[in-house]
């Protein structure tokens, strides 16, 4: 393999000590965490078991790591404490700290308060 992709391949792992392939030219039963997700599953405490580079011009390369699909466990279960925790969590992100209102949507971090709060003057020149 010759060009970009030339260097990011390396399936003995000599060079990166991993082995080590072209961006979309991973071999079958290796996957990334995404991908693993997509299909229900989780690494499981598994070593990462490959890598993939792509190439960029002006920066280092992207990297994912990959996973080995035979040896990835399902994901597990939401429990009613983790939903509570996350329907909880959600609404500290939705409420206003200056109104401590819930404003039916996540408060902006650029803001930090939400919307009629931060641009009072607004809500009177719309009325």
């Amino acid at each position: 393999m010759g060009g970009p992709f030339g260097k990011c391949y390396d399936p003995s792992g000599s060079q990166f000590g991993i082995p080590t392939y072209p961006w979309r030219y991973a071999p079958k039963g290796l996957a990334t965490r995404r991908q693993l997700r997509a299909r229900g599953l989780r690494p499981g405490g598994q070593q990462i078991a490959a890598q993939v580079l792509r190439p960029r011009y002006r920066r280092g390369p992207l990297t994912a790591y990959l996973y080995r699909v035979d040896r990835a466990k399902p994901v597990r279960p939401m429990t009613p404490a983790r939903w509570a925790a996350l329907a909880k969590a959600n609404l500290a992100r939705r409420t206003c700290p200056t109104c401590r209102t819930d404003a039916g949507y996540v408060i902006p971090t650029s803001l930090g308060m939400c919307v009629p709060c931060a641009y009072p003057d607004d809500e009177q020149r719309a009325a």
